[in-house]
């Protein structure tokens, strides 16, 4: 996850620090300088004036009594979703002196002043990679008061500070008005963000649903994740309209604890064990709390024993921090954002994921087999001409997470604000040696949402087997880089698909080009037995042609197996057979079960067959081993399939 970090726009703070102070000047950042276009790209603020933390007060620090949640305060730009995401960071050290390097050498120290040269730099995870973005300190204000993200003491200027250099990653502090709370947690973290409608998911009145889903918040919470929630707004007029339980509509608030809170009192409540499933929230507003049961006033915390109370942090205090039930949460609130820290080291007591990452691009072109801009499956025609990637689960089961993230745009004064594009990605299961890009729809296994933010994400348990994600944005057409992650158990060997058939070389000639594309397709089998007893078998499929084989995985004590495995061939002599092999597995030695041979008919393409397995042992004809069903599909066209 913190690999190394590269200058953004090849700015290098420690060089440049060392000539601010050799010329014993402060640094003034021409990339973001203190102008309205570092402001606004539309609207307009008169009166503002940059000024340094020094010309705000007499005794600036980075931290004052050290960082929290309780730290910050949206200003006048609507960056609820930034600010709520800054608190989640706020509560997890080792993620924001991440984001905030080299802390104590970047504070002020009143014993050498001649280290303050009027530069900082703070480090985000952009589309693959670390970056380390330099700022100076000039902050806009009115009236000798910050205007944007600041902090309950007016001598702490960490938040306004990482505030300004994400606002310099964006092109300009209107360019943070209205975003994803999950694009700045992805940001803070390098994780991948997974985001839960509780409505879709009817987790209000589905107890075990909802039990299940505090577990998992629970253990993103425990393994240092960050989360977020919000309540959704249906329309202009909902957006930050205050509900009578003192919650707000449109607005993003940071998930700061999750706990299973103790009740009873004393030795009772030790022996009775008695637990509530809890969420502490925070409004980044730093006022406005939920009113309900459990609220820092409510009659229900009497249940609870002092100890307790001291152990959850409970206060009394207006800071816009508050407990409340998760059932009541589900209740009320409609959404949530999980951004899961994905371990992918092997010196870890937790589950280490394998981790592909791919770079990919929707791209315009002319010509359909170069076009990789297709839009989703509702565009038949052109949905396949997408980019393709595979990738093969290799345990009978495995749960799989995969995270599709498009680039960022810097907004520019005279584009304005690019919005997020809708994307999403299917995922199709292919033929076990598939190798070329499809050109028909298959089985679909699983499918993201489509929804205009930065990124994407799916968890999705499958089965062994080879499988084929193809992003897209929603409409045809449109353009952009993305990110493709993958986390599985074991390596899955993700790749994307480039060719559209087997390559044409010099030997062609000689050595003949495919003819045909033959798909084998073997749905099932029944009648198999054990030789010497009639007692299920452990069954497992071998496709031939041409010198090629693949292999099914094994099923485990069954005479009807449902094998539902495909094999693809590029067949140079369409008048050989190609040859379906039944197995036995067996420690020692395999054995062998039958067979048949299949020559392919082009007039019935669709058909599903069922054939007798011709055994090869000393059985008679009425002993016959099993039947096998097949679907053969075969095309004279290489890009059909």
């Amino acid at each position: 996850m913190f690999s190394s970090v590269k200058p953004y726009e090849n700015q290098h703070y420690s060089s440049l620090k060392k000539n601010c102070q050799r010329r014993k000047e402060l640094f003034e950042d021409p990339l973001f300088p203190a102008t309205d276009d570092s402001l606004f790209y539309k609207s307009q603020i008169q009166g503002v004036e940059w000024k340094r933390p020094k010309e705000i007060c007499n005794d600036p620090h980075l931290f004052v009594d050290g960082i929290s949640s309780h730290d910050l305060h949206q200003g006048q730009v609507g960056n609820c979703w930034f600010v709520a995401a800054c608190s989640s960071l706020a509560s997890r050290e080792s993620l924001w002196q991440k984001v905030i390097p080299d802390w104590k050498e970047q504070e002020w120290i009143t014993e050498k002043p001649e280290n303050y040269a009027g530069i900082f730099h703070f480090q985000f995870w952009r589309f693959g990679g670390w970056v380390d973005v330099v700022i100076d300190d000039r902050l806009p204000t009115i009236h000798n008061q910050l205007i944007y993200c600041h902090s309950n003491s007016k001598n702490e200027f960490w938040c306004a500070l990482v505030e300004k250099a994400y606002a310099k990653l964006a092109g300009c502090y209107e360019a943070l008005d209205g975003g994803n709370t999950a694009d700045a947690l992805v940001d803070f973290t390098g994780g991948v963000s997974e985001p839960i409608d509780l409505i879709e998911g009817d987790y209000a009145q589905d107890e075990a649903n909802r039990n299940l889903l505090f577990e998992r918040v629970l253990k993103v919470h425990n393994r240092g994740g960050l989360i977020s929630c919000s309540i959704k707004a249906v329309s202009a007029t909902d957006m930050e309209a205050r509900l009578d339980c003192g919650l707000v509509k449109g607005h993003a608030y940071a998930v700061t604890d999750v706990r299973k809170v103790r009740l009873g009192h004393g030795l009772l409540a030790f022996f009775k064990s008695e637990k509530l499933d809890m969420i502490r929230m925070r409004n980044p507003w730093g006022e406005r709390e939920w009113n309900g049961p459990w609220s820092d006033t409510s009659e229900e915390w009497q249940k609870v024993s002092k100890s307790e109370r001291e152990r959850l942090g409970m206060t009394v205090d207006d800071d816009g921090e508050f407990w409340m039930t998760f059932e009541d949460f589900c209740k009320y609130f409609t959404d949530i954002i999980k951004c899961r820290l994905i371990n992918t080291s092997y010196l870890s007591i937790h589950k280490t994921w394998e981790e592909a990452v791919l770079r990919g691009a929707w791209a315009r072109h002319d010509d359909p087999l170069k076009n990789r801009s297709g839009g989703c499956v509702n565009y038949k025609d052109t949905f396949l001409q997408n980019p393709q990637y595979i990738f093969d689960v290799k345990k009978a089961e495995d749960e799989v997470l995969i995270s599709i993230q498009k680039k960022p745009k810097r907004i520019s004064q005279k584009e304005g604000k690019g919005e997020n594009l809708a994307i999403g990605f299917d995922i199709y299961k292919v033929e076990l040696n598939r190798s070329y890009r499809m050109h028909t729809l298959q089985q679909k296994v699983a499918s993201s949402i489509y929804i205009n933010s930065r990124s994407v994400f799916l968890r999705t348990d499958m089965k062994e087997g080879r499988y084929v994600i193809i992003p897209t944005t929603f409409d045809p057409g449109h353009t952009g880089e993305f990110l493709l992650r993958e986390f599985t158990d074991v390596p899955s060997d993700c790749q994307e698909l480039t060719l559209d058939e087997p390559p044409r070389t010099c030997w062609s000639g000689m050595c003949g080009y495919p003819q045909m594309v033959s798909q084998v397709h073997v749905i099932s089998a029944a009648g198999l037995k054990n030789q010497d007893a009639q007692e299920g078998v452990d069954p497992y499929v071998i496709i031939k042609c041409e010198g090629n084989k693949i292999r099914s995985p094994t099923l485990k004590n069954t005479v009807t197996p449902e094998f539902d495995v495909k094999g693809l061939f590029y067949r140079k002599k369409p008048g050989q057979p190609i040859i379906l092999q039944v197995w036995n597995n067996n420690l020692l030695n395999d054995e062998f079960l039958g067979q048949v041979a299949l020559n392919g008919d082009a007039n019935d393409l669709q058909s599903l067959h069922t054939f007798h397995l011709q055994d090869k042992g000393n059985k008679s004809s009425n002993e016959l081993p099993g039947i096998i069903a097949v679907r053969l599909l075969t095309s004279s066209v290489l890009t059909n399939i």
